[in-house]
């Protein structure tokens, strides 16, 4: 009879680690749904955020293009060169703050990526069935054991 309860043990212990087994696939394949799920979501941001750059960075071209025009029509009709002497530096200044203002918005735009981002070292939960399944065998041979 101990060895009939032996091996309802044994068969016990396998139908365990076989649903555990079963239950990390299953666990595996749908961290493989998510993680696909998660790169799209991913690239549709990426993808937003940088149509969001390039319309800003149109924006902000147009706008200096407007403003270094108003800024000559005004130093022509006051009688000056608009490319020689202060006229030239006013015009230099604006492209250098348009200059600056696109570099800072190239670093919000880096960190908008970046901040996004899934980190590569998320759980997926694999390793945790492996080591509960591990558990139980233990459990099972000290319990045959004993």
């Amino acid at each position: 009879m101990a060895a009939l309860a032996s091996i309802a043990t044994l068969a016990g212990a396998g139908a365990t680690v076989y649903g555990q087994v079963r239950q990390a696939q299953a666990a595996k394949g749908m961290n493989r749904a998510q993680v696909q799920v998660d790169r799209q979501q991913e690239a549709a941001r990426q993808q937003i955020v940088s149509a969001q750059q390039v319309q800003e960075r149109q924006a902000r071209a147009q706008a200096l293009g407007r403003t270094i025009a108003a800024t000559r029509a005004r130093l022509a009709a006051s009688g000056q060169s608009a490319d020689a002497g202060s006229a030239g530096a006013v015009t230099a200044g604006l492209k250098a703050d348009a200059a600056a203002a696109q570099g800072a918005e190239d670093s919000v735009y880096d960190a908008r990526l970046r901040a996004g981002r899934a980190s590569l070292l998320a759980p997926d939960g694999t390793l945790n069935a492996l080591l509960r399944s591990g558990r139980t065998l233990g459990g099972i041979a000290r319990s045959l054991l004993d």
